[in-house]
């Protein structure tokens, strides 16, 4: 697979990640995402 495929997929699947945790949050709570929670998936990505 290219640099650019595997950099696509990867931010296809994020993308699909975010979407479902938000999903599954707001099933759980009408308050926005927690700031604490934002940063460890930006330190998570970052890693990468």
């Amino acid at each position: 697979m290219t640099p650019k495929r595997e950099d696509n997929r990867r931010d296809a699947i994020q993308k699909q990640i975010d979407e479902n945790l938000r999903r599954v949050y707001e099933q759980d709570s009408s308050d926005e995402i927690p700031d604490r929670f934002l940063e460890l998936l930006q330190k998570l990505r970052e890693q990468e």
